[in-house]
């Protein structure tokens, strides 16, 4: 077996971090070391981490922390032949995760593989969300010519970049000498790009599932699908579409809420209520950076700035 490594960027996740731990330690291909970074944890989670042998901890000032720059951090401290990423309130879907992602590297010229995000069937999650699996997950490969890439449509180019730092693994060779750049948010699509224009080929296996979740605030919901539109269009020029609501999305939820079993009638209508304010949330963001892509690249920048200058912090539930 390879030598894999895992980073996992962290801060006050006592109360999923054991579950993520124990996650990665629980998989038929064990991992050499985990690495996490945490940026100024204030709750139990370094007290957790102690308990394994396997964890390195490196400390990061909360003042530094990026999600590119520390991500960095991680990768360069990382000794394994493969580097997988994640975070810390992530888990393993199952033991086959590691596998998975390793699956991926079908022919030496793929470089990196990207799994998927999940939800758990559980009463604190939004049933909408909940992992509904339609298909069975296939290997697909992505490459193209840098001249090629360049003459896809801004949507093909998101598409193809619609990469996930919550489950992915990279051959470290070539994420060590190719990092991730310093932003604020998306470092994981930016990277895929960068990687398609060298000429690399990237793996998706949606079979390398790992459960996550967010609650999510108007606030929270707003400045997360402001700064990820605002850098959608930066990176590939996809100008945001405004979505609807209308009776077609009602029915979507109450159909999905429908068969949400082990909800009340109450809750079904309070998560009912929450998708329709997430809904909103997307509208206002869509509006709001279509708004300022019309005045200007700088001002465009500065509305993000004003905005989403820190990234956005989801609810601990």
């Amino acid at each position: 077996m390879p030598a894999i490594s895992v980073v996992i960027p962290v801060k006050n996740e006592a109360k999923k971090i054991r579950a993520c731990i124990e996650g990665i330690l629980s998989q038929t291909v064990p991992v050499s070391e985990i690495i996490v970074l945490d940026s100024g944890s204030t709750d139990d989670t370094l007290e957790i981490l102690s308990e394994y042998d396997k964890v390195k901890v490196i400390d990061i000032p909360p003042s530094e922390f990026n999600h590119g720059a520390t991500r960095n951090v991680g990768v360069h401290a990382a000794t394994g032949e493969y580097i997988a990423l994640t975070v810390g309130d992530a888990w393993a879907y199952n033991n086959e995760w590691i596998a998975e992602l390793l699956k991926g590297f079908v022919a030496e010229r793929v470089v990196a593989v990207c799994g998927q995000q999940v939800v758990a069937h559980d009463p604190k999650n939004n049933p909408v969300e909940w992992f509904r699996p339609y298909s069975t997950p296939q290997i697909t490969t992505c490459s193209y010519s840098k001249e090629k890439f360049a003459q896809l449509s801004p949507e093909e180019k998101r598409r193809a970049c619609s990469w996930d730092d919550v489950t992915a693994m990279y051959r470290a060779d070539i994420i060590k000498n190719m990092p991730f750049r310093v932003t604020t948010y998306a470092e994981d699509a930016q990277w895929a790009k960068d990687a398609l224009m060298a000429g690399h080929t990237l793996a998706y296996n949606p079979a390398a599932r790992v459960y996550h979740y967010h609650l999510e605030d108007p606030d929270f919901s707003f400045k997360r699908n402001y700064t990820v539109l605002y850098h959608m269009y930066k990176f590939f020029g996809v100008v945001p579409t405004v979505p609807e609501i209308n009776i077609n999305t009602h029915l979507s939820y109450i159909k999905a809420l429908l068969k949400s079993k082990g909800i009340s009638f109450f809750d079904k209508f309070k998560w009912w209520r929450y998708n329709v304010t997430a809904r909103e949330g997307l509208i206002k963001a869509a509006k709001a950076v279509n708004a300022a892509i019309a005045k200007g690249e700088e001002y465009l920048d500065e509305e993000h700035k004003k905005y989403c200058g820190k990234p956005p912090i989801p609810k601990k539930d």
